[in-house]
């Protein structure tokens, strides 16, 4: 390779030569894949839209609420305390990426990733809807602000505007719940301020990915791209350009009609540039993996259709891997893909466990800081203590109660015995442990106390109770 042509090495694809922002204009894409990546897109903006607003048992589907530490997924709520379990479900989500990664190369990044799917198949498609194709949008770009211009232009805008406005209210029922932001578009915008210029700024946001810095976010701020260099390898099955094939022994050449190519020695490729001009992010495949690519598949696509044109066989892009362009090996299941499925199938052996051995209600009584035992009649030693019930249920708890059943002795609550727990709430107050000194066994010792609604069992915690040294 030229040093001309190993050029593409030394800046990312958006980069002219004087280092400012090249604007991609790519051609509008059509295809098999092209196709499959439209109904795989449609359905996930159909789930991504969705997911806020199904319940599964009086809970949201999807619910990553920060500010208050509450999570569903799935239907399943999860509280601080449950937090555990929230980090070893992320940690499941990276692995199971890195997993295809190290197979597929940036599959997810082509047909599953949100910023690809809102890009491609909403944004780009209502641009090609305004300002035309390829070389319309050129055109458009270079032509001076006349009255066509000014009028695509705040068209354009507007309508992208409109849909960051929606994507940020989606985005808000996520963080706060499809509930409340329901209840927040009844009172009014007015009415609640603060989470209007929150909204606001959501929208600011997307407006400016998807308007300005677009593929840039690929490129420059989404570090699963870095990961590619660690994770790919010559076994990784990407979007790649066979140069064995088109290049040859003397390399590309322009197609012309009635031609021997095979007998010039040179390859397939024609040097037609529409893998390129077709690339989302400005990069020329035939260069090989490159960190801009996304895997979208636009290449693949563009090629087979120059290929049928010419009568050569398809498949000069294509889902391969380094070893079976050059050395003919089909995708093989390494050892390095086997530890990560390995990895990743006891990270979900333990997230099930946990699930189904977690309680519905959560139970947690400490020892009251800063205070010891009181000493009472008939060698009575009462110790006091400070109850947390949370109920991550739909439903409220009622008649919750507490006996102990470690030891002979009572608990007193300071409020009445029976109490509910509102669904998805939390109950405190404090109680008291009394125990006869003959049963305690040390200044020091565990003891277990059970939580019933209506006489039932529902949960049991252990907690510490204090005694004097001399009843040891």
């Amino acid at each position: 390779m030229s040093q001309e042509q190993d050029n593409f090495r030394d800046s990312i694809g958006t980069i002219n030569e004087e280092g400012k922002r090249a604007w991609v204009f790519p051609k509008k894409p059509s295809g098999k894949f092209y196709e499959y990546r439209k109904y795989v897109s449609y359905f996930l903006l159909a789930f991504l839209f969705a997911s806020p607003f199904i319940k599964i048992n009086g809970n949201q589907f999807l619910m990553f609420n920060v500010l208050e530490r509450r999570f569903n997924i799935f239907g399943f709520p999860f509280w601080p305390q449950d937090f555990h379990l929230f980090v070893i479900s992320m940690i499941i989500g990276v692995i199971f990426i890195a997993l295809f990664t190290v197979a597929y190369g940036r599959i997810f990044c082509g047909w599953m990733c949100p910023q690809t799917i809102f890009m491609e198949m909403v944004f780009r498609r209502i641009e090609y809807w305004i300002d035309g194709d390829r070389g319309a949008q050129i055109k458009l770009d270079r032509q001076p602000w006349d009255g066509k211009k000014i009028r695509k232009r705040i068209l354009k805008w507007t309508i992208f505007f409109i849909i960051s406005f929606l994507i940020a209210n989606v985005f808000l029922a996520y963080l706060i719940g499809s509930d409340r932001l329901v209840r927040y578009v009844i009172d009014g915008p007015f009415q609640h301020l603060s989470t209007l210029i929150s909204l606001l700024i959501f929208t600011a946001v997307f407006y400016f990915v998807f308007a300005w810095f677009r593929e840039q976010v690929c490129i420059i701020a989404c570090p699963y791209g870095r990961m590619q260099g660690v994770l790919l390898d010559n076994k990784s099955v990407v979007v790649a350009y066979d140069h064995k094939r088109g290049e040859a022994e003397n390399g590309r050449k322009k197609w012309r009609k009635n031609e021997d190519r095979n007998a010039l020695g040179h390859g397939d490729c024609i040097d037609c540039f529409q893998c390129v001009n077709v690339c989302p992010t400005g990069i020329d495949i035939r260069n090989g993996t490159q960190l801009e690519c996304v895997n979208c598949t636009a290449c693949i696509d563009e090629c087979d259709t120059i290929m049928e044109k010419v009568n050569l066989p398809k498949g000069l892009i294509r889902y391969a891997s380094e070893d079976e362009i050059v050395k003919k090996e089909k995708f093989k299941f390494t050892p390095r893909l086997k530890g990560y499925t390995a990895v990743l199938t006891i990270l979900i052996g333990v997230l099930a466990g946990m699930l189904f051995l977690r309680n519905d209600l959560e139970a947690n009584i400490l020892r009251l800081p800063g205070q010891l035992y009181e000493h009472k009649e008939g060698n009575i030693i009462s110790n006091v203590y400070t109850y947390k019930l949370v109920n991550k249920t739909s439903d409220d708890v009622e008649g919750v109660s507490f006996q102990l059943l470690s030891h002979k002795g009572a608990i007193k609550l300071v409020r009445n015995e029976l109490f509910t727990v509102p669904a998805q709430d939390l109950a405190e107050g404090t109680l008291f442990v009394e125990i006869n000194n003959a049963a305690v066994k040390s200044d020091k010792e565990k003891i277990k106390i059970g939580v019933y609604s209506d006489g039932e069992l529902i949960e049991t915690t252990l907690t510490a109770f204090m005694a004097p040294r001399s009843y040891r």
